[in-house]
């Protein structure tokens, strides 16, 4: 079991800047894979960006590129999401999860997180 918690979300203007965190225990954290994703209001959950185990390999959606950054300290069992240029459109529950298999597929995530809120006012 991995377990995942996420924090940093909350209300902020549209061209601001949030960095979530997703802290994780239990299994060994430095061997998954792992990816963020957002369910926006009204939508299905939505890949957002991904990291392998390592941190060498980074995978976002087209909708935030060059505008959000995902990162991990295998060390602090932590993965991040840097968001700058935030939109309104970028509302929405933000999960973090971990795999071994595709990063890009939510039905191929073993463990998720509770999700944090994150709003971007216009």
């Amino acid at each position: 079991q991995v377990q995942l918690v996420e924090s940093g979300g909350g209300l902020v203007q549209a061209g601001g800047s949030l960095r979530l965190s997703c802290a994780a225990s239990g299994r060994t954290f430095s061997n998954y894979s792992m990816g963020w994703f957002r369910r926006a209001p009204g939508k299905e959950r939505a890949f957002v960006a991904a990291i392998s185990w390592s941190g060498g390999r980074t995978y976002y959606a087209d909708s935030v590129k060059g505008r959000f950054t995902i990162s991990r300290d295998n060390a602090k069992n932590t993965v991040y999401l840097q968001m700058h240029s935030l939109k309104h459109e970028d509302t929405g529950v933000y999960y973090c999860a971990a795999t071994h298999r595709s990063v890009y597929l939510t039905h191929d995530y073993d463990y998720w997180g509770q999700g944090t809120q994150v709003t971007v006012s216009s």
